[in-house]
């Protein structure tokens, strides 16, 4: 089944002109980008998007430091989105992360990652329905998709 999922390119990723870099990893996967915007988040979007962290003494450091520049958000699709991406991300802490993920390959930083992405199907629809109005989203077939997938895959 064909699954949504966030990604934000964090400030760090922009400042160190990562975009395209990044981007390109997910869409060489077969990742199908059917959203994307920059944005300038606010403290309001921050503090509903990060509520689980309210009481660890970092949260306001952390949204301060996503309001440093504006960020890129992406809604990927794909079979399995949510937990393909999370994966290729890595470890939260950059220094502890694989190589060959976007946290290992491009990072140091636990806070300045690279990335956010959705950790769950749940969360992932949350996510994208917080970034995103359904009219922001576009429904299209790629047109190598027939070669991304065995037919009985989605």
């Amino acid at each position: 089944m064909l699954e949504r999922t966030l990604v934000i390119l964090k400030p760090c990723t922009i400042q160190r002109a990562l975009v395209g870099e990044i981007i390109r990893r997910y869409e060489i996967k077969g990742l199908q980008i059917i959203g994307m915007k920059m944005m300038q988040l606010s403290d309001e979007i921050l503090s509903d998007h990060y509520a689980h962290l309210k009481d660890k003494p970092f949260f306001q450091r952390l949204k301060n430091s996503m309001m440093t520049t504006p960020v890129v958000v992406c809604c990927m699709q794909g079979v399995n989105a949510v937990h393909t991406v999370h994966a290729m991300a890595g470890a939260t802490n950059g220094r502890e992360a694989a190589p060959g993920t976007v946290r290992g390959d491009y990072c140091m930083s636990m806070q300045s990652n690279i990335v956010h992405t959705s950790d769950t199907p749940e969360n992932a629809v949350a996510e994208v329905n917080r970034f995103f109005k359904p009219e922001e989203l576009f429904d299209y077939q790629l047109a190598f998709f027939d070669y991304l997938y065995a037919n009985d895959e989605f």
